[in-house]
């Protein structure tokens, strides 16, 4: 199996406390991350349900949470079928106000060869909807 590492970060005209708040109430993840719905608990060993997609076509993505420290880092596992591997958010105050945050994703590919394949055209994609989705999660707790 074959392992990548995704990464997007952003600056935020809000506290790091404001971001976490807003990215950690999964109901409202359609407001900020493209093609994608969430719900889920709130505390380590919880379980986390995202589904990206338009309309029926798409698919959901189980995880458990393995981190939770308000304020400053949400951490999954991703568990699902066609997901599995690590993903974490953090966050922390920047010199003169204001706050960044990154996210990572540590992703294990499936399929094998074809999974490594595909992900040359899906790996700079999976990026660019990161950095849209922090993005608009900026505008959003900046509000």
């Amino acid at each position: 199996m074959s392992t990548v590492e995704v990464m997007a970060e952003a600056t935020v005209d809000a506290s790091a406390e404001q971001v976490f708040e807003v990215l950690t109430d999964w109901e409202r993840h359609a407001e900020w991350m493209p093609f994608t719905r969430a719900q889920g608990g709130h505390e380590v060993g919880a379980s986390l349900e995202g589904w990206t997609g338009v309309g029926p076509l798409g698919f959901l993505d189980t995880m458990v949470i393995t981190e939770w420290r308000p304020g400053r880092r949400v951490a999954v596992r991703h568990t699902g079928r066609l997901v599995q591997g690590d993903a974490w958010f953090e966050m922390g105050p920047i010199p003169g106000g204001g706050s960044s945050i990154i996210w990572a994703e540590r992703l294990d590919l499936p399929l094998g060869p074809l999974g490594k394949a595909g992900w040359v055209v899906a790996g700079p994609l999976f990026r660019r909807f990161m950095k849209i989705g922090l993005h608009r999660l900026a505008r959003l707790v900046a509000g």
